[in-house]
């Protein structure tokens, strides 16, 4: 099938190497414009831009699909489908009609639950018991489309937005395929009942509010794992906490309970949390014992509440 490929960060990126070994003849790649990243803030390109590179694939990065030129060249193309993953630009209804099949969208949550932009953070914060992929239809509306295959998984325990991502970009990846090699293929509306929005997550959010359960807050760690980092204060400084467990424990709230080389107890607003893995500002991630080792903590001392 001619295609053409619509992606930006790694999690498309799997999709299109998926395309390309399925035989699929990727015409072009939409992906956005190459953003200075690193310390010395160069210019990079995106993960699907150099999967395209690699496999010999013309790049498009326009700033947006809503001027005639664009819209041009990709009609040039004649794609029978289009495929769209975390692309990050909105598809004008011109667009969308373009190829005979329509456009269609790997999104990493079960519609019409976690609608938008951070399908993976919002379920692990809500406390959901399960997440997968849906293969839509896409429409003018954001992740409105009928759905025209879906899979779903258990959200385990340990799972962080890493582990979830990988499973989902995996999981994207083969079910798109296996929809482009069916195309035309019936789609299911998405019901009006349980519709939620996966709101951008903001840096503020990562904040640790210690008056809030010791379940609340392992959700909200593994969430913010790996970006941008459960952010807790103490003594005002930021301490990144990159792994706990709640345990039993009462105390006042942000109160350090016990310190051990495998973890520093801290009381909660419910229960109290095990950390075993942190980062100090300008540092490196650390277990608890190599941690405590260059930044002593004492039981009774406080975490600072957020402002």
């Amino acid at each position: 099938m001619k295609l053409i490929f619509a992606g930006t960060p790694e999690f498309a990126a799997q999709a299109l190497q998926a395309i390309i070994a399925a035989g699929h003849e990727v015409a072009l790649v939409l992906t956005q414009p190459d953003r200075p990243a690193g310390r010395g803030m160069t210019l990079q390109p995106s993960a699907v831009k150099k999967v395209a590179l690699e496999h010999g694939i013309e790049v498009f990065q326009p700033l947006t699909l809503r001027d005639a030129e664009a819209q041009a060249k990709i009609a040039a193309f004649g794609a029978e489908v289009m495929v769209v993953a975390a692309y990050g630009l909105i598809l004008p209804q011109v667009v969308l009609d373009m190829p005979r099949f329509g456009c269609i969208n790997i999104h990493g949550s079960l519609l019409p639950r976690w609608r938008g932009a951070a399908p993976i953070q919002r379920a692990l914060l809500a406390g959901d018991a399960e997440t997968g992929v849906c293969i839509m239809q896409m429409e003018a509306g954001l992740d409105t489309g009928p759905v025209l295959l879906r899979r779903a998984f258990s959200i385990e325990a340990v799972d962080t937005t890493g582990t979830l991502h990988d499973r989902l970009a995996a999981l994207g990846a083969g079910l798109v395929v296996e929809v482009l090699g069916k195309l035309p293929l019936p789609a299911e509306s998405q019901p009006a009942e349980g519709v939620t929005y996966a709101h951008k997550i903001e840096k503020v959010e990562a904040l640790v509010d210690w008056s809030r359960s010791a379940t609340e807050l392992d959700r909200h760690i593994r969430a913010f794992n790996p970006f941008p980092g459960a952010q807790a204060l103490f003594g005002g400084q930021t301490v990144k906490i990159w792994q706990a467990t709640p345990v039993a424990g009462q105390g006042e709230i942000g109160v350090i309970l016990s310190v051990d080389r495998h973890s520093i107890v801290i009381a909660c607003g419910e229960g109290a949390l095990a950390v075993s893995e942190l980062q100090k500002a300008g540092g490196k991630r650390l277990p608890v014992q190599q941690f405590l080792a260059g930044h002593p903590l004492k039981v009774g001392e406080r975490f600072d509440r957020p402002e």
